[in-house]
């Protein structure tokens, strides 16, 4: 087995009052593609720090292998602190290659010559991706790379990885990005690390059957001990169970959502006529909306009903929150009208998220600083009432400085919804969220009595919230379809309108004309043609494999499947890894034939 590209022996790190990892080893080998995973405060950021070496370490050794590049892509790069994106993306003593970034920067759409100061949260982003991809490390690190991105930049990125030949490890709140692109799972808990090899997409059964496990040693141990796993059962086991009603009941409102839908040529929910009156939230008739010589919404139909979660998609600047304001009257149509219940109360949580107020409590922030806050009509303790955001009751009193971020945003969470509304805005709502939050997010959307607007590129997110989507191109043009995400990718029927910014479909419009002449042999474009299935097949079979891997009693109760099974996955994997290869090499030769 060859030797791990850096790797991380019985490391310690004190934080605070104590370690925060302690005892901990971890490698990274050729082309792993790691998923790190973890309560939110477990220690993820710092762990990618200290395997990229930026952090000194209290006990321990980290070792990496002679001319190795690790390249950390941080969640929060410091953009602000250069004149231009330019400037950020080639300083330093390991700029990367001029040609190579702007490479890189140019099929992801950006404009190196932005001020760093005034560039958005996604223009940063792909800044610091082009630097990191363009050094050709052999181990990149990723914390959070898709936040601020929209679903464009985040498959090119996956596109990417895919025919990437280094290894990676990954945090991401991001659950599809994981699921496509993880091979194996890194499980960081109270200090310690396990690791499966099981792609993301068996995270979550792998850590039920650790749940199980441990929960059962807890009853024949301590009170403390049970107390110290309550998270445990909850995060995983009572709320994947939980889960699996609502998006059952997700199903049921699709259906329904469905059969309320017109032609799918025409971007406009049909009529409906019973209890009319108390049903339309927001009936929007042939609204257009332009800002100088730019249609931003074209001749669009919607009607919002009560109870609806409706998802609004596309890439950045195609006007998804003008929409938002439109359809709840901050700003107004240039032609078509748009009647609105009287009786909306709404309430805004938006990408930027309010601040909230150093030195202030926990009970200051939820209940004004009493014991009761009042929740849809119920009156309930301010204790109790954060137990439902997963916070023990001893917090109470604590000082906001003292809560990580994502603690400080479910705070937020908590505070927005215990206000009375019957209409929830959510612009951004997954930037900057661990997986924790983002589950408890999802709960109390499912629970929501109201009707939800979402923005998101949280494609994940979208499929487990949504009950219809609205897909914006850029043109003006607006599609409806009932599901989520995945609903609208499945029907776009080859057509990649979100694979695109406006700003590349122009520059591709304006180069358009007689193509080269690409040739290969007729051998080879059958192999190209065919390589993706065979990917795709071999991936559901590993998938497969890593499941039934994944069962602890396996191996007790048939050693010998066990052994098998291992070995046929082994063995699929070195032909994926192979098919991969060869599929990369057929596509760099059409490139070079393009010219």
């Amino acid at each position: 087995m060859a030797a791990p590209v850096v790797a991380l022996e019985n490391i310690g790190l004190v934080q605070g009052p104590g370690w925060l990892l302690r005892g901990l080893d971890l490698a990274v080998g050729e082309r792993d593609r790691l998923a790190l995973v973890g309560r939110n405060g477990a220690g993820k950021t710092t762990l990618l720090k200290i395997l990229a070496g930026r952090t000194e370490l209290d006990e321990g050794r980290r070792t990496i292998r002679p001319g190795a590049r690790v390249i950390l892509l941080e969640q929060d790069p410091p953009v602000a602190a250069h004149a231009t994106l330019r400037d950020f993306v080639f300083h330093g003593n390991d700029a990367p290659e001029t040609y190579v970034a702007e490479g890189i920067a140019d099929q992801l759409g950006i404009d190196l010559d932005r001020p760093g100061a005034t560039a958005s949260g996604g223009e940063k982003r792909r800044a610091a991706i082009a630097r990191a991809l363009a050094q050709d490390p052999e181990v990149l690190l990723l914390d959070e790379p898709t936040n601020h991105l929209d679903i464009a930049a985040i498959e090119w990125l996956e596109t990417y990885l895919q025919r990437f030949r280094g290894a990676f490890v990954a945090i991401s709140h991001d659950r599809m990005f994981l699921s496509r692109l993880t091979k194996s799972s890194l499980w960081l808990d109270r200090g310690t690390i396990r690791r499966a090899e099981i792609g993301f997409g068996g995270f979550e059964a792998w850590t039920e059957t650790v749940a199980a496990e441990e929960a059962k040693t807890a009853d024949k141990l301590d009170n403390q001990l049970r107390a110290e796993l309550h998270w445990l059962q909850r995060g995983v086991t009572a709320r994947r169970k939980r889960n699996q009603g609502r998006l059952s009941k997700l199903g049921e409102m699709r259906e329904l959502r469905k059969s309320m839908t017109g032609p799918v040529s025409v971007a406009k929910l049909a009529m409906v006529t019973d209890d009319a009156k108390t049903k339309v939230v927001i009936d929007a008739e042939h609204v257009t909306k332009t800002f100088g010589e730019r249609t931003i919404i074209n001749d669009l139909s919607l009607r919002v009903q009560r109870g609806d979660r409706i998802g609004v998609i596309g890439p950045n600047g195609t006007g998804k929150t003008t929409l938002l304001r439109l359809l709840t009257g901050e700003i107004a149509p240039d032609s078509g009208r748009i009647r609105r219940a009287k009786s909306i109360e709404a309430i805004l949580i938006d990408q930027k998220r309010a601040r909230l107020v150093p030195g202030q409590t926990v009970r200051q922030i939820i209940a004004d600083g009493g014991d009761w806050v009042d929740v849809g009509g119920v009156r309930k303790h301010v204790a109790g009432y954060l137990k439902d955001f997963l916070f023990d009751p001893g917090v109470l009193d604590a000082k906001i400085e003292t809560f990580s971020g994502g603690e400080q945003s479910r705070l937020l969470l908590a505070r927005e919804f215990a206000r009375v509304s019957n209409l929830l805005i959510l612009d951004e709502p997954t930037n900057d969220l661990d997986l924790e939050t983002l589950d408890l997010l999802q709960e109390v959307i499912a629970d929501y009595a109201g009707t939800v607007l979402i923005v998101s590129h949280d494609r994940d997110f979208l499929d487990r919230t949504v009950t219809a989507v609205v897909v914006l191109d850029g043109s003006g043009k607006a599609d409806v379809v009932a599901g989520g995400y995945s609903d609208w990718e499945a029907k776009r029927d080859g057509v990649a309108l979100l694979a695109r910014s406006p700003a590349a479909q122009a520059k591709a419009a304006a180069a358009s004309g007689p193509r080269k002449s690409v040739k290969l042999t007729y051998i080879e474009q059958r192999e190209l043609d065919g390589l993706p299935a065979e990917i795709e097949t071999m991936t559901k079979a590993i998938a497969a494999a890593e499941v039934a891997l994944a069962d602890p009693a396996l191996y007790a109760r048939d050693p010998k499947k066990f052994d098998r099974i291992n070995t046929e996955a082994d063995a699929t994997r070195k032909k994926q890894a192979a098919a991969e290869e060869r599929w990369l090499e057929l596509s760099a030769k059409v490139e070079a034939l393009a010219g």
